[in-house]
């Protein structure tokens, strides 16, 4: 078998490969902190997770839904278009956030930085 060049390298690492479900949009890390005196985003870590208070307890149906209407609230989307995609049952958690570019949902967060 001298010579012959495998079919992974043949196939597939010679084509340029962009999987997406068709939708573009932002996605978000986060760290939440639960039971807080108010609904806030405080800070953004040096690692680029945004740090957000919630009045919510703990709970982590009650929790994600509490983010989503927050960041709903802040970016001016519908909530149908935010989703937390990984994380639903930790305090750190990636978001994902349909049509919006990266940029507008950054602007948006560091507007709204207490």
């Amino acid at each position: 078998m001298r010579g012959r060049i495998p079919f992974f390298e043949r196939f597939v690492m010679k084509k340029d490969y962009h999987l997406h479900s068709g939708k573009k949009g932002a996605a978000l890390a986060v760290h939440v902190i639960p039971r807080a005196r108010r609904n806030e985003i405080v800070e953004i870590s040096s690692e680029g997770a945004i740090k957000i208070r919630l009045k919510s307890t703990a709970d982590a149906d009650e929790l994600n839904a509490s983010l989503i209407l927050f960041l709903a609230d802040i970016l001016a989307v519908d909530r149908s278009n935010i989703e937390v995609v990984a994380g639903q049952s930790t305090l750190s958690k990636l978001v994902s956030i349909l049509e919006m570019e990266t940029m507008e949902a950054h602007q948006k967060i560091l507007n709204n930085l207490s």
